[in-house]
């Protein structure tokens, strides 16, 4: 392994983001879901039912991914995607009984995936929110910052 003494910050962050988010990976397949279908669910917890374009938009991937990542969702019962009324070209996508369910256990499992390192998590986590307000606040306010931030801020996303 290089010497991580010698890393910048950024990648310091970036590296402990990436194996976080694997170990996260890895306990999510227990429930049925990953690491994006969280987030679609956590956006669709905090925003309501929105049609599976602006849920792409919002979380920033393609629709045809978005797609895939619904249709898994949906088959295990954590959304429900209607045709909408006004276009026949888009579907409504809303978080059924069974998501807000998933998202429990899922937080859940989160909240053990760094609790075994000798951080002190709660520092960790201060710092962090002190990143994320900073750079949300200097970012120019995309759409995905604003959710990411109200999602946490409501205290159904990863970030609460």
């Amino acid at each position: 392994m290089p010497d991580m003494e010698l890393w910048p910050t950024g990648r310091l962050l970036s590296t402990a983001a990436r194996l976080v988010e694997h170990a996260w990976n890895e306990r999510l397949a227990a429930i049925g879901v990953t690491h994006a279908g969280i987030i679609a669910l956590d956006v669709l917890a905090a925003r309501g039912a929105i049609t599976q374009a602006q849920l792409a938009q919002i979380v920033r991937v393609q629709a045809q991914t978005m797609g895939k990542t619904l249709s898994r969702l949906e088959a295990h019962g954590h959304v429900a995607r209607v045709r909408s009324t006004t276009d026949r070209r888009s579907h409504l996508v809303s978080l059924t009984d069974a998501g807000r369910e998933v998202i429990e256990k899922a937080h859940t499992l989160e909240d053990g995936v760094v609790s075994t390192s000798s951080v002190n998590i709660e520092d960790l986590r201060k710092s962090l929110k002190d990143v994320i307000r900073s750079l949300s606040a200097t970012a120019q306010e995309s759409e995905v910052t604003r959710a990411i931030v109200a999602s946490a801020s409501q205290g159904v996303g990863p970030l609460s």
